[in-house]
């Protein structure tokens, strides 16, 4: 299986390189930080003057004191490789992300000799301006391995079927990217090259070395069985409308919307997807631009559903001027098909709620929409928690559903939990006789809660709490929850 290796050797110091042409003259060392740094990675010069990765930065400046010393900038060398990545796709649709700086190419089924592929993966790299001027090595072999070791050894190395072993035979240990106090033991049994390490007898080695000494033996024979793993594809679908008059009127906005909706969903269903979420973009005549990402509950490529969350979001939306442009792009792209309960009378519709609760965050504000949740505690007002709800989480079909539980002919009662309201308690025998002024009918309690009793004694730095929850049924017919803390009460819930 031909495989093309495209590697950039020291990347993170190349991609600083490109963006300050002082480094260019000299070696550099790449930190990740300048306080109490370590080196990430450093060119062939500042290596040769024995700096290496993992030192700190006191120890790399000490080794090469000629380097120039340069902070990472990890989101730009994300987006440098992103666009190498999306480069190679032209080359062929099978491309595996092995790390920045280093991707694999599989080149079966794709036409041409081995020294046209090479030519075309050039091609590729070269016609993004951007990544242009990395130093790219291309090398191609029938694995991984070999293709790497071809790609190190020298840009537009080839290896034939058949010449692997013999390929690999005189490269160094290093090449196997292994621990340097493995590579320190097998240069004290003379092995210094990969032809000496295959010659060594492959049972007794991996039980000297341990398991992972199997892979290092069949790379130094020139065999590498691990398969390539190829990047997903990323899609976005996006659609503009600018320069087809304004929208002064909330009707003109959401026909041109509904317009712009049905295009991106007729996009998303001719790609056999489903679009799990949207990025409306608004440019008004003023030049404010406003930008509003809507997730769905569930990936759909219905043009109205679409709609209707959308409009949902905007409502709470007030513009000072016209729309001049709109752009509406799909993300989250997934394959095609709806999963459909079989029994679907009780399954709740993510697509109703999703709306809906898209209309309440017009209204009130994102993270407004709540749902409570139990959570462990002694005290009634301590055992829920609020949570933002989304209409994602929502389960469905009948095996995920929990029963309902049967229904008391006689009712129940539901407890409300209020904010605590110091109320005035009469007591007789010491229970309560009366609360704000009316007779006690009935009482049940007290409840005794008592937390972090032991944190004076202790001196764990805790506040201990105590108190004495009482039901009393008063003669208007209310039922209320009294809680005595510190002599001193509180009405805390009612039923109702």
């Amino acid at each position: 299986m031909p495989i093309i290796c495209a590697l950039v050797p020291a990347y993170k110091v190349e991609i600083a390189r490109l963006n300050a042409a002082t480094l260019r003259a000299g070696p550099a060392i790449v930190v990740d930080r300048l306080e109490r740094g370590h080196a990430l990675d450093l060119d062939a010069a500042a290596f040769a003057l024995g700096a290496r990765r993992g030192m700190t930065l006191l120890q790399a400046g000490a080794c090469a004191r000629e380097a120039a010393i340069v902070v990472d900038q990890p989101a730009r060398n994300a987006l440098a490789w992103e666009l190498v990545l999306d480069a190679l796709d032209a080359a062929t649709p099978l491309v595996e992300d092995a790390g920045e700086g280093l991707a694999f190419l599989e080149m079966r089924g794709i036409a041409g000799t081995a020294e046209r592929w090479i030519a075309t993966v050039h091609e590729a790299l070269a016609a993004c301006e951007t990544i242009a001027a990395l130093p790219f090595r291309v090398g191609l072999a029938g694995n991984a391995f070999v293709a790497r070791a071809a790609a190190l050894a020298g840009d537009g190395t080839i290896v034939r079927p058949g010449e692997e072993a013999a390929f690999v035979a005189p490269l160094p240990l290093d090449v196997l990217e292994i621990e340097a106090v493995f590579v320190e033991r097998l240069h004290m049994l003379g092995v210094r090259t990969l032809g000496a390490l295959a010659a060594l007898p492959h049972g007794p080695f991996v039980r000297r070395f341990g398991p992972e000494a199997a892979r290092w033996h069949a790379h130094a024979c020139g065999r590498d069985a691990t398969p390539l793993v190829p990047r997903p594809r990323r899609l976005r679908i996006d659609r503009a409308l600018y320069g087809e008059g304004s929208a002064e009127r909330e009707d003109q906005l959401l026909f041109a919307l509904r317009t712009l909706v049905a295009r991106v969903a007729d996009d998303v269903s001719f790609a056999g997807k489903r679009c799990g979420c949207l990025r409306l973009e608004l440019e008004c005549e003023d030049g404010e631009k406003f930008e509003m990402p809507v997730s769905l509950a569930q990936p759909t490529a219905v043009a109205g559903t679409m709609f209707e969350l959308l409009r949902a979001r905007l409502d709470g939306h007030k513009l000072a001027a016209p729309v001049v442009g709109l752009k509406l792009g799909a993300e989250r792209l997934e394959e095609g098909g709806t999963a459909l309960a079989l029994f679907a009378g009780d399954d709740p519709d993510p697509e109703a709620v999703a709306i809906a609760l898209a209309r309440l965050e017009a209204a009130l504000g994102p993270q407004h929409a709540l749902r409570a949740r139990v959570v462990a505690g002694n005290r009634p007002e301590t055992r829920y928690a609020y949570e933002p709800f989304d209409a994602a989480t929502l389960t469905r079909g009948p095996g995920l559903r929990t029963p309902r539980a049967p229904q008391d002919p006689r009712g129940t009662l539901a407890y409300r939990v209020l904010a605590p309201r110091e109320i005035a308690v009469r007591l007789e025998r010491g229970r309560p006789a009366s609360v704000k002024g009316r007779t006690v009918l009935d009482v049940a309690g007290p409840w005794r809660v008592d937390e972090a009793w032991w944190a004076d004694a202790l001196d764990a730095g805790g506040t201990p709490y105590a108190s004495d929850a009482y039901d009393v049924l008063l003669d208007d017919g209310a039922l209320l929850r009294i809680v005595c803390e510190s002599e001193r009460w509180y009405l805390r819930g009612t039923y109702d």
